[in-house]
């Protein structure tokens, strides 16, 4: 149809994955290398026809797997799913940052993508040189650049560094600058990754509002994030990926029903599988556990207590905690940044205890995030290290059948912040 903008059949995209054997593990020479690119050559010229033999040290990965689907001009479309699940991937593709191993892809516009961060921007180059190369890269004139170029470091509120290189920006900064040019540089599609939690939650929230407006001027956004609330604020479609392949397609409400119902499910869901990608390089949660009295409840004004177990590579310290609890709906409605600050040495690993205040959530089913970060709540300049959301899952129940009429419980707090909660370390 005529207003269908992307059109993917039959996608797939494999990767050959390296993996290093027992007996090679000495540093290889020249010679070494050399010899083996010969006897590779020779077995391809003398024996083209002989079957492929398996090498235990290369194998093969489906990233997509056969994915297709159609986008319509104005469309908002979530992209959800676990880690590994072949977002980032699908996006890459359709940003034609990477071709695709099978399958084909039907494009209609001008597409610009904030996928991750160091994507799309020079480091050497300042903040002004490079929204006049981004706006060239997606075609636009130099007067077109110009006309929204004041809009643009307004929203990134970068105007101090503009002619700084962005090499030097922080994390954030990065973002801001990143996020204002892709969406202000009037595409007809707009591709946005989880990136976009990497900023302050005033940022993300301005973001998400500039996303909407963009999808409300007819053009179409696809937006991946780890963020039920705001797929189901922003998205009018959704797509669930899962090991590389379409699980469900069709309206967020009915797509996240089924993914947050499986969350709640998966009791034993690995912490790599929630990780924001991007994040948990260099320290990193290993594991987090609620500490329940019940074996699968918290009742009704109960404290909620978590057990953290934290790993680094390397040296850090003034780190807080950062966590949120979600409704079944996806959306945050409460969050804190602890004032208790923790220090971490290289290859050591730590236990943390987090004890939140008694508050009034209404029975139901709820699931949380956590960070690690340097920084505190509404620092702009707050550097997130790791980011994990999903886990754990949990149920409050009513202390008496009769409770269901106490009216001052608490299912969607509009995002306030959680004070007085404590955070201990253990070992």
């Amino acid at each position: 149809m005529s207003d269908t903008v992307i059109r993917v059949e039959n996608l797939s995209k494999k990767y050959v994955i390296s993996h290093q054997q027992e007996g090679n593990r000495r540093n290889k020479t020249l010679r070494d290398s050399i010899t083996k690119g010969v006897e590779s050559l020779s077995k391809k010229l003398f024996k083209p026809g002989g079957k492929q033999i398996y090498n235990p040290a290369r194998e093969e990965f489906w990233a997509l797997k056969d994915v297709s689907f159609e986008i319509k001009q104005g469309d908002r479309v979530g992209i959800i799913g676990r880690n590994g699940a072949g977002k980032s991937t699908l996006l890459k593709v359709l940003s034609r940052i990477v071709e695709p191993t099978s399958g084909k892809i039907g494009i209609k516009g001008r597409v610009a993508s904030l996928l991750e961060v160091g994507t799309g921007f020079h480091p050497e180059l300042t903040g002004r040189e490079n929204i006049y190369l981004n706006g060239a890269i997606l075609g636009m004139s130099k007067a077109e650049i110009q006309r929204k170029f004041d809009e643009i470091v307004a929203f990134a509120e970068v105007e101090k560094f503009l002619d700084t290189p962005v090499k030097r920006y922080s994390s954030g900064m990065y973002v801001r600058l990143a996020f204002a040019v892709a969406a202000h540089l009037e595409p007809e599609i707009l591709i946005v990754d989880e990136v976009l939690a990497v900023g302050d939650a005033s940022f993300q929230k301005k973001c998400l509002n500039k996303m909407g407006e963009v999808a409300g001027e007819g053009r179409t956004v696809i937006f991946v994030s780890h963020n039920m609330g705001a797929i189901s604020t922003l998205c009018s479609k959704a797509v669930y990926l899962a090991k590389g392949q379409v699980k469900e397609i069709g309206t967020s409400e009915q797509v996240l029903s089924i993914y947050i119902s499986e969350l709640f499910n998966s009791k034993e869901e690995e912490i790599s599988n929630l990780r924001l990608s991007g994040f948990g390089k260099e320290v990193r949660f290993t594991d987090i556990d609620l500490c329940l009295n019940d074996e699968q409840n918290l009742f009704f004004g109960e404290q909620i207590k978590y057990s953290l177990t934290i790993s680094s590579d390397k040296y850090f310290d003034n780190l807080t905690i950062g966590s949120s609890i979600f409704n079944s709906d996806g959306y945050c409605i409460g969050t804190l940044i602890t004032e208790e600050t923790f220090t971490i040495y290289a290859n050591q690993i730590i236990n943390l205890s987090l004890t939140l205040p008694s508050f009034n959530l209404a029975p139901g089913s709820y699931y949380a995030g956590f960070s690690i970060g340097k920084g505190n709540l509404g620092d702009t300049n707050r550097l997130d290290l790791d980011i994990v959301i999903g886990k754990p899952a949990f149920k409050i129940v009513p202390l008496t059948k009769n409770q269901d009429t106490v009216a001052n419980w608490s299912s969607n707090w509009g995002n306030i912040v959680i004070k007085d909660s404590s955070l201990v370390i253990v070992n």
